[in-house]
């Protein structure tokens, strides 16, 4: 009784792991039944042959059988003809005792080409299974790793939380902040270099109002332009350039 429970104990824990290597790859174990459907098929085919190659003799041996009996029996008819009855029985004997044999290997024939022609069908429909199963394997094997793909791209989106609490959201967030940072150093530096803008637009408004001072001066000294048309005062001329440029910006 103990041995007993012991065996029964045994036999489950290697079914327990015959059922892990069963269910860990059960593309593999449809591959592997396949495989081995193909190699007794193979061997039914090669067995088929074999028994084909019987029932080719048997059908040999009763066309022989044939020709014989209807030499046989020329003969007997030969004999009679000729008066030769004690011949032509003896070889009548002989023609029944061929007949006999024809008849018993047609039977034998008959029956090997029906029990060929069930195995031949039986071959068939077990190679159209096999493609079946070959396709269906091929179709569990695609749809297994569609499948296991769709698994783990929803697994994937899942971990693709960009919230600012995951190791993703803060790495997003110091980019973020680096950017702000450099696009803040471009526009302080553009504020910067507006300082001193005005300081520089006076000076150059200045050096034009000088500019164009001297060359209404030098007009009235060529004589070019009188002092009336040129525009040109006598407190003006009395201030000078420099002196004239200021009232006009007062």
């Amino acid at each position: 009784m103990i041995l007993g429970k012991l065996w029964r104990s045994l036999m489950a824990q290697i079914n327990k792991i015959a059922n892990i290597f069963w269910t860990a790859d059960p593309i593999a174990q449809m591959q592997y039944e396949y495989d081995q459907a193909v190699a007794q098929l193979k061997e039914g085919r090669e067995g088929l042959e074999q028994y084909r190659a019987l029932v080719e003799r048997v059908t040999r041996q009763v066309a022989n059988d044939k020709q014989r009996a209807a030499q046989l029996e020329a003969k007997v008819k030969a004999y009679l003809t000729a008066g030769d009855r004690e011949t032509a029985a003896k070889f009548a004997l002989e023609m029944q005792k061929s007949k006999q044999d024809l008849a018993e290997n047609e039977g034998q024939l008959k029956l090997h080409e029906e029990s060929y022609n069930n195995n031949v069908t039986k071959i068939k429909h077990a190679s159209k299974k096999l493609s079946d199963v070959r396709d269906k394997i091929s179709k569990y094997d695609a749809e297994l790793k569609m499948s296991k793909a769709e698994a783990e791209m929803a697994k994937l989106a899942a971990d693709f939380n960009f919230d600012v609490t995951t190791d993703f959201g803060q790495i997003e967030q110091v980019i973020n902040d680096k950017i702000s940072l450099n696009r803040a150093k471009v526009r302080v530096a553009a504020d910067l270099s507006s300082e001193g803008i005005v300081d520089v637009q006076r000076e150059q408004a200045m050096e034009s109002a000088l500019a164009e001072q001297a060359l209404k001066e030098f007009e009235i000294q060529a004589g070019l332009v009188t002092p009336d048309t040129a525009g040109v005062t006598n407190a003006a001329k009395e201030l000078g350039p420099a002196e004239s440029v200021k009232q006009t910006q007062s």
